[in-house]
């Protein structure tokens, strides 16, 4: 049975925590994002956007349906809040989208209203279900139905949150912009200068320049992105 809490010491180590002055931490609720990418929503309102100080003020928040994550309010302290996520505070009309940076930090990015209805997210796995019809599955959890499959593992697609609909569809591909999710170079983004495939069970690789450094990593780290996605 999944523990109500986390040893301070033992939340991953790019949580805004202090971990001398607690010995107990909140652990997210279980969901779409591993514990080591995800970010409890207790800790987004107090340790990144600075709205409460505690739990107590915390619930409060969300008992006035103040935090919306991806189109929906979440009235769970423990909501696990993962990588390009997006929050909206219904108070201040306020729109952000959830990133990890260079220096392993969590990030919040600001979006208009209209952003806000948009999300990235990757596709994980595909699975052909009865009469032809493909269900992409998703990095957030979320799974759709597409007619035609022009789609592959480890492409993108925009979402409209409003409709739950395919939008717009990114390619991981030579050329692609992509933002780095695993490896040393998490956080990293830049554009795609080749695909290294390898023969048997190796994993392929993908070269890329980001900030005027060379990049070599695993394929599957990448995240195809839109260059305006990371705009600040």
């Amino acid at each position: 049975m999944t523990k109500r809490h986390l040893f301070a010491l033992n939340a991953p180590n790019n949580w805004p925590i202090k971990r001398k002055e607690y010995k107990w931490i909140v652990r997210p609720s279980p969901g779409p994002h591993p514990l080591k990418r995800c970010l409890p929503l207790k800790l987004l309102i107090t340790g990144i956007l600075n709205h409460a100080k505690n739990s107590r003020e915390v619930r409060k928040i969300l008992k006035n349906n103040e935090i919306i994550i991806n189109d929906k309010v979440v009235k769970d302290l423990k909501f696990p809040i993962g990588i390009m996520d997006h929050i909206e505070i219904k108070s201040t009309n306020e729109h952000f989208r959830l990133f990890i940076n260079e220096h392993n930090k969590y990030q919040l990015r600001k979006k208009n209203k209209e952003e806000a209805k948009l999300k990235l997210c990757k596709i994980i796995n595909k699975k052909i279900l009865k009469k032809g019809i493909t269900q992409l599955n998703l990095y957030d959890g979320r799974n759709i139905l597409v007619d035609k499959d022009s789609y592959k593992t480890g492409d993108s697609v925009i979402i409209d949150l409003e409709k739950n609909k395919i939008v717009s569809h990114l390619k991981l591909e030579k050329d692609a912009f992509v933002y780095l999710i695993g490896g040393k170079y998490f956080g990293s983004y830049g554009k795609i200068e080749s695909i290294i495939s390898k023969k048997g069970l190796q994993p392929a690789k993908i070269s890329l320049k980001s900030n005027d450094k060379q990049i070599e990593t695993l394929k599957e780290y990448a995240f195809v992105v839109s260059q305006d996605a990371l705009k600040v």
